[in-house]
């Protein structure tokens, strides 16, 4: 499956166990050796909701988080319901070829982000070269937000390594550079912590939509361009995210888990 681009291998194991490891979910996630995706999706039973959702990145580290695949998730299961992630419940709604998500209610404390030591996470006092001044949101996972004139002139492709490894970020962080085109429409571009550049990517799309709201740069709802297509956010303060947009299935296959690891 895949939203705008941002592509998941999806495993449905509620109704039989699959044993999923960092090393294994690296192994298929490789492009060229394996099946190939940014991030694999493990659909398990849950006692809490409907499904349970656990989320591995390409490097094999799972994480808490993950827009684009929760809305694939929701599709998976249809009408509305309810996902069990390691960021918190999450409910989803299939609205035609997409889903509307409740992503919950953004942290901003630096402890939640979480930073090595205390600042100011609205402007925060640090810089990699000309990058300066992020804002930096939890949205079931870590991000920095950097306002700069144009998105795609960043070479975020070498500053988001450096970014996302900084000692700063004791868990990393997801590294997002965004221009406003309008007090509605922003431009996006990723780089995902374990990921690397994606097309698309929805915890950075509710991050940035929340920090352009909340810095009086942006009013709700903002529409988010990705190179992989657009996702409307809406957010007021002290509530919770709503994401809106399009998620695909591809194709369904087979595979022998003993022949990854």
């Amino acid at each position: 499956m895949h939203g705008l681009g941002n592509d998941f291998v999806v495993i449905d194991a509620r109704e039989r166990d699959v044993a999923i490891t960092s090393a294994r979910a690296q192994a298929i996630a490789d492009r060229k050796t394996g099946v190939g995706c940014d991030q694999l999706i493990l659909v398990e039973p849950s006692d809490a909701a409907d499904a349970r959702m656990r989320i591995f990145n390409a490097d094999g580290s799972e994480v808490e988080a993950c827009g684009n695949a929760t809305r694939c998730v929701a599709m998976l299961l249809g009408g509305t319901s309810r996902i069990e992630t390691l960021g918190g419940l999450l409910s989803g709604t299939v609205d035609g070829n997409g889903a509307q998500v409740d992503m919950g209610a953004p942290r901003f404390d630096w402890d939640a982000i979480p930073l090595a030591y205390a600042m100011d996470t609205a402007a925060m006092p640090v810089a990699w070269e000309d990058l300066s001044t992020p804002i930096a949101v939890n949205v079931g996972n870590p991000h920095v937000v950097f306002f700069v004139p144009d998105a795609d002139a960043v070479d975020l492709e070498r500053l988001g390594p450096i970014v996302e490894h900084d000692p700063l970020f004791p868990e990393r962080v997801n590294v997002n550079v965004a221009s406003l085109v309008d007090t509605d429409r922003v431009k996006l571009r990723v780089w995902e912590r374990g990921a690397g550049l994606t097309r698309a990517c929805g915890t950075g799309a509710c991050a940035t939509a929340v920090a352009a709201i909340r810095s009086g740069r942006a009013k709700s709802p903002v529409a988010v361009d990705l190179p992989g297509g657009r996702l409307t956010i809406a957010w007021a303060p002290g509530g919770s995210i709503l994401m809106s947009g399009p998620a695909a299935h591809v194709f369904t296959g087979e595979l022998e888990l003993e022949d990854f690891g």
